[in-house]
């Protein structure tokens, strides 16, 4: 063993990873996530990690980014397997609709929180895995615009409650995008949407650049564009802004009756939570309607923690049956490294134990391991020390694992059980028939 070959243990670029105090925090955003979901009626579905390679990179865009299956001892002459990991919900969902079609209630609600994978350079915000936590609603020929209000609302009340620091929602819709565009007599919209999508890392200049370059538009179309870009506001007035730019189409008209739905539903929630931003584009072509972009307020240039949109039909490739949808994710790894790097997660207990019950000695453990169990059958999460240490290592492990608690079984037959708050340093007296612990205050039982 002595001369085996030592692996340095390096962790591999892209790939987080958290020690458990930290972990305990991501553990516990999660169960907020799915009740808050579940709260709204959308039920949990998972989907394999691998999906065929047909499927996935059926949305082209995407398709370098794909992990693909193979075994290390794959035969030379190809895999037949076809299969990769799959790098968003989206298309496992469709796939999944389209399978289960006949057993499904629609409107389907349906949450999903899954790892991903894509096969791009890491960086701040950027991983190679990561967990996505999607929403959707898919429904056969129709889904009703309020669902479009529903999916951000349920965002604000999952980052509110998280206490995720300060964010904007932006929404757009692609209608007013395209039907604007059309107005101008602009002949490929979905050209120009790819490049304004680009704004945001390219600036004002460098999509009019790319408008009056490759996209081919005159000088006056493409300052049209972006003076539509520009326009943002927190209800319905943007309609009135947009038409002061004096372009009309039929489709600008509904996707602007559309916007303007949407932010009238969402009136109610915390002034600039919720912002109509006409820059926001979403670069993918499935989305046909509402679009949403949520950023950080002070890291604007971080990257998207939330994202989606309405699509007309993803399924369409898995089935012949017209099942438009409309979803957002969370990019719950993006969220949580970002405030994992500012300090504001982390220094909580490593351990889930409330409890931890010493050895008191070698002949009293089974003492100790009854009053465990005794514990634990009324719901307390109790740890038992591994040996007869002497106490005060015992207690220091409680310690450095931030257990609240340590438990003393009698050390004598005519002892009594005694409990150590480790918060406070008061010891007394205890009955494990009836003690719980006093509920925990202060930041360390909100994180």
């Amino acid at each position: 063993m002595a001369d085996a070959p030592v692996v340095r243990p390096t962790p591999i670029s892209g790939f987080p990873e958290w020690l458990p105090d930290v972990r305990m925090v991501e553990l516990r955003w999660l169960d907020t996530i799915r009740a808050t979901f579940e709260r709204y009626g959308f039920c949990s579905v998972e989907t394999p990690s691998v999906e065929a390679l047909d499927a996935l990179m059926a949305k082209g865009e995407t398709s370098q980014e794909v992990y693909t299956l193979r075994r290390l001892q794959a035969e030379d002459d190809g895999d037949s397997s076809r299969l990769g990991l799959h790098f968003d919900l989206t298309v496992p969902f469709a796939r999944y609709v389209a399978a289960h079609f006949n057993d499904l209630v629609f409107p389907f609600k349906r949450y999903q929180i899954q790892r991903v994978w894509r096969g791009e350079r890491p960086q701040e915000g950027r991983f190679r895995e990561f967990t996505q936590c999607d929403i959707d609603v898919i429904n056969v020929d129709q889904v009703p615009l309020h669902f479009d209000a529903e999916l951000p609302r349920i965002v604000h009340e999952v980052l509110t409650t998280l206490g995720v620091p300060a964010w904007t929602l932006n929404i757009n819709n692609r209608k007013v995008l395209q039907g604007f565009y059309e107005g101008l007599g602009i002949g490929d919209p979905l050209a120009v949407i790819r490049a304004a999508d680009k704004i945001d890392k390219i600036g004002s200049a460098g999509v009019e650049a790319l408008l009056t370059g490759p996209v081919g538009l005159t000088a006056d179309q493409a300052r049209a564009c972006l003076d539509l870009a520009h326009v943002r506001g927190s209800d319905s007035g943007v309609v009135e802004a947009v038409g002061r730019l004096g372009v009309k189409s039929d489709l600008l008209t509904e996707g602007l009756d559309e916007l303007a739905r949407v932010l009238d539903d969402l009136a109610d929630l915390p002034s600039g939570s919720v912002v109509a931003d006409l820059s926001i584009a979403r670069g993918l072509d499935y989305y046909t309607g509402t679009v949403y972009e949520a950023k950080f307020v002070d890291a604007p240039g971080y990257g998207s923690i939330c994202s989606g949109g309405r699509y007309d039909d993803l399924a369409g490739t898995f089935i012949r049956r017209h099942l438009p949808g409309v979803g957002i994710s969370i990019g719950l790894t993006r969220i949580f490294a970002k405030l994992v790097a500012d300090g504001l997660v982390g220094g909580g207990p490593a351990s889930p134990a409330q409890v931890l019950v010493v050895i008191p000695s070698d002949e009293r453990r089974a003492d100790a391991l009854a009053t465990a169990r005794q514990l634990r059958a009324r719901g307390l999460n109790v740890e038992t020390y591994h040996q007869a240490d002497k106490l005060a290592k015992q207690i220091r492990y409680a310690s450095r694992k931030g257990i609240g608690h340590v438990w003393f079984p009698p050390f004598g037959d005519d002892r009594p059980h005694e409990v150590k708050n480790m918060a406070t340093g008061e010891q007394s007296s205890a009955d494990p028939a009836v003690w719980s612990p006093a509920p925990e205050t202060g930041p360390a039982a909100a994180s």
